[in-house]
């Protein structure tokens, strides 16, 4: 096997994933591109390969199924790809009252928003540990430092990954590899329509994917622990929130994902 900067990218069909393998590709990185649509990666590998002269591989996988990061890992290995940059994007929420929403859509977000998740990072970062060398940067969200009535499954899940990952950033900061919580706030892309938010007015003021996957970007390389792209969203979580009493914080959270109509 041989390092060429490759990084593997879930969720790489659309949105975020698919600017973050177009701006990793311009670096001369080559790409693992993993989503459930097979054309639309194929045709993302195509125009990778043509602009930027990298390689592109695609990994058509429902990051819902069980044992999907394990069919993802023996991919690479027995195409004998070493992944430096493990890019976890991949997500998904959706709004309404708990207990009236479809209980296999929230364990399917579970499964995709945290298991597999967690289960790429433990396959691929023990590669990176015996290398002493990797970036790990799991997408996570706003939505991770508060709790998020109607939409109660998503925010829990994203509350996981930004735990998650800068523990396991303390215990690899030793060996050269990092891991960045990456937490943007309202992003312009299939989400909104994916999960029923149209409606709802902070996504009214979405910033483009282009200019989040960016950011996201800059931080993994520079190797921050927790990234938020907005500045005025950064001070509220990180000032502002932890100060309000509970049940202020989840009536302002509640009312932040109400619908206008």
């Amino acid at each position: 096997m041989t390092t060429s900067n490759t990084a593997l990218i879930t969720g790489a069909s659309s949105g975020i994933g698919r600017e973050l393998a177009h701006i990793h590709a311009r670096k001369g990185g080559n790409v693992v591109l993993v989503a459930r649509s097979k054309g639309k990666l194929e045709r993302l590998k195509a125009e990778l390969e043509s602009s930027h002269k990298v390689s592109a591989t695609v990994i058509a996988e429902d990051l819902s199924e069980v044992n999907a990061a394990q069919r993802i890992f023996e991919r690479t290995e027995q195409l004998g790809l070493v992944i430096d940059t493990l890019i976890n994007n991949a997500g998904f929420g959706g709004h309404g009252l708990f207990h009236t929403r479809n209980l296999v859509t929230e364990q399917s977000m579970m499964q995709v928003n945290i298991v597999t998740l967690t289960n790429l990072t433990h396959l691929y970062l023990k590669g990176m540990v015996e290398r002493r060398q990797g970036k790990v940067m799991n997408v996570s969200s706003g939505a991770s430092f508060m709790p998020g009535p109607l939409q109660a499954v998503y925010y829990a899940t994203k509350a996981y990954v930004t735990s998650f990952t800068q523990a396991i950033a303390e215990e690899v900061v030793e060996y050269n590899v990092t891991a960045t919580a990456f937490c943007p706030g309202a992003v312009a892309t299939g989400f909104v329509e994916a999960g029923g938010l149209e409606d709802i007015d902070i996504w009214k003021n979405a910033k483009s994917a282009a200019s989040v996957a960016q950011y996201g970007y800059r931080a993994m390389e520079k190797g921050e622990l927790v990234a938020i792209n907005e500045a005025g969203v950064k001070f509220k979580l990180n000032w502002v929130v932890p100060l309000l009493p509970r049940k202020i914080v989840l009536k302002a959270s509640r009312q932040s994902m109400e619908k206008t109509v």
